[in-house]
């Protein structure tokens, strides 16, 4: 008698229809488990499948039922039908073929690489408000990059010292925005409230000072979607166009709640990938990051982390450049064992964030891979850590930036420019681990 029936969902002849998502895995069978039998379960127990054979069946089972239709000694593509997904909703997708699938023990390993998403299935989303139109109807410049700071350490500042203190340096050093770090969020020390106000006072006294827009990437990163939606409020009343929302830790759903809130208050979301590499730095298991930014244009997300090359976080030149691809262009092709081909359709592009142990010394080769027009530069330590203080610090981020953009060596343009020599003093070409 037939037990099991996962080599039904195995077929190399199935020709994916254009409403199908295909979804690229990377799979290593656990021993003593064929190629087939993994596969066939991987693709079974992420659609309509189980692990025995049934005895009533509903009529629609054929067409709801995904097929693995490529597979090699690791790589396999299988076609999920559009029927079995939520319209609009990621985390009905993610629950299918980003769901139990991982927990099967016939499977040792298994990496969801990319997804191409069928128009019909992107029609669902809104996209980003802004993406790169940011530079222009933000910042009112025709070009980036945008800059930020992040006050370090992480936590320990107070509301006040956040905002007079280091916000206030880096606004009159030139950069345009100060950026909450993903672990700061409503603490007794620095209230979201207090620090909303206190940086909302300091951003008026900079923008009349400088003549300039200054920003801030105010977390609201919450314990429920209630208050969630109070502090998106409560940072759009206090005059700003941009909010921070820790993606991952938040999850699918409060992401994209805080996606409709931007949309109805007309702001832009930076987006923080804190918790990412728990799921994405292991190259055999889990999902790419390359995915995770994919998922997060759909949802709306402006701009988002996605790696430095050179800085002191994980991650791949050739990955990062893939994924930079991926949510600055309207369509990309495949990239073998990296890359599903996409076409955005009406979805916005989105800005790549470049953070995580950036000084001046470094934004010469970060430019050479990333450009300087559509990018959001975040130094935070290679600015707080400048000898002459934060405003000189921000200063010389400013003058590294020039100096790129004019096509001038950094030593040469040092030579006038205290605030940048200071910094290359210190710290010159080296790439922190």
């Amino acid at each position: 008698m037939k037990i099991e029936w996962y080599h039904e969902f195995v077929d190399t002849k199935y020709r994916p229809s254009r409403t199908d998502v295909k979804v690229l895995f990377y799979y290593e069978p656990a021993p003593g488990v064929s190629k087939e039998d993994a596969i066939g379960r991987i693709a079974s127990e992420s659609s309509s499948g189980t692990w025995t054979t049934l005895t009533t069946l509903p009529k629609l089972l054929p067409k709801v039922k995904a097929y693995a239709y490529y597979y090699d000694e690791r790589y396999v593509k299988i076609a999920y039908p559009l029927l079995i997904f939520e319209e609009g909703s990621i985390a009905g997708m993610m629950s299918g073929f980003g769901g139990n699938v991982y927990g099967m023990k016939a499977v040792q390993n298994l990496r969801l690489i990319d997804a191409e998403l069928p128009l019909e299935y992107i029609k669902h989303f809104k996209g980003p408000t802004y993406g790169r139109d940011a530079i222009r109807r933000i910042f009112k410049r025709k070009s980036g990059p945008i800059t930020a700071v992040v006050p370090k350490p992480k936590i320990g500042y107070t509301a006040f010292e956040h905002a007079a203190k280091v916000a206030y340096a880096v606004w009159r050093g030139g950069m345009d925005c100060i950026k909450d770090d993903e672990n700061l969020t409503n603490q007794k020390f620095n209230r979201f409230e207090r620090r909303v106000e206190l940086v909302a006072k300091y951003r008026d006294k900079a923008e009349k000072e400088t003549g300039e827009v200054k920003e801030a990437f105010l977390n609201v990163t919450s314990p429920n979607l209630k208050e969630l939606e109070r502090r998106v409020k409560l940072v759009h009343d206090h005059g700003f166009r941009y909010f921070m929302i820790d993606v991952v830790v938040s999850g699918f759903t409060a992401v994209q709640t805080a996606t409709e809130l931007a949309h109805d208050y007309d702001m832009a979301i930076h987006g923080h990938r804190a918790m990412h590499a728990m799921m994405t730095r292991n190259p055999k298991h889990g999902m790419s990051m390359l995915f995770l930014a994919k998922l997060m244009r759909l949802a709306g997300i402006d701009q988002l982390h996605i790696g430095t090359v050179v800085g002191k976080l994980a991650g791949e030149e050739r990955e990062i450049i893939a994924t930079k691809e991926m949510i600055t262009q309207q369509e990309v092709d495949e990239i073998p064992g990296l890359r599903m081909p996409q076409k955005w359709g009406k979805i916005k592009p989105m800005l790549p964030v470049a953070s995580g142990g950036l000084h001046p010394g470094l934004l010469p080769e970060l430019f050479k891979i990333y450009g300087t027009t559509d990018i959001v530069v975040q130094v935070g330590g290679g600015t707080q850590g400048h000898p002459m203080g934060i405003e000189a610090g921000a200063r010389a981020v400013v003058q590294a930036i020039e100096a790129y953009k004019k096509g001038v060596s950094l030593d040469e343009y040092a030579e006038t420019h205290k605030e940048l020599k200071a910094a290359l003093d210190k710290w010159g070409y080296m790439k922190p681990i």
